[in-house]
């Protein structure tokens, strides 16, 4: 590639606002919520869907779940939107805000697919 298209490419990589924020996957069918922090909101809800149909989700009642219901019974939402470019430190910022829905949601046990303890 020539350097001048390089530059052209990464001047365009460099104008892409990336947001972070907070998502939920919602199961219609029995009301559990699963919540996630994520550093880059952009085809998040696609991402999710790929690993959830291909098996490789890492949530096991999650993963069973989309199995059993299948994807027309979930649906995505963002709880938290914010732009990227002002964080120092992304992963103490997402460890933070997730802990935040965590406690605000409580989305353990009959409730929801995250984990108390290893969530918080």
């Amino acid at each position: 590639m020539n350097p001048k298209r390089r530059q052209e490419l990464l001047d365009q990589y460099a104008k892409i606002e990336i947001d972070y924020g907070v998502i939920q996957l919602k199961n219609k069918a029995n009301g559990k919520i699963y919540i996630a922090a994520v550093p880059n909101l952009k085809n998040r809800w696609s991402f999710y869907q790929q690993n959830l149909n291909n098996g490789s989700f890492p949530n096991p009642d999650l993963l069973a779940d989309w199995r059993k219901y299948g994807a027309e019974n979930f649906e995505f939402s963002e709880l938290y939107r914010k732009d990227a470019t002002d964080v120092l430190n992304m992963r103490h910022t997402l460890k933070e805000l997730k802990k935040e829905w965590l406690t605000k949601l409580q989305p353990f046990g009959d409730r929801g697919y995250n984990q108390p303890m290893k969530e918080l």
